[in-house]
């Protein structure tokens, strides 16, 4: 997902954008949906949330992360 897409999502559950990055934010709106704030932090590219609209992102950058 593009961070326009992304802000958007974070401006209607009220979280201010500036000056985070992608996975920041990501984690930051997790959070206030009340879910884990798990971004980005799959292990052994391994995630059991497959109806999670971060999903694709999440799992290339935990690879990348490595």
């Amino acid at each position: 997902m593009i961070m326009p897409d992304i802000r958007k999502i974070a401006t209607k559950l009220d979280i201010k954008t500036s000056k985070l990055n992608k996975t920041a934010l990501i984690r930051k709106i997790q959070t206030s949906e009340g879910n884990f704030d798990c971004f980005a932090t799959a292990t052994s590219n391994y995630c059991d949330q497959a109806d999670c609209i971060w999903r694709t992102d999440c799992l290339k950058l935990a690879k990348q992360n490595k």
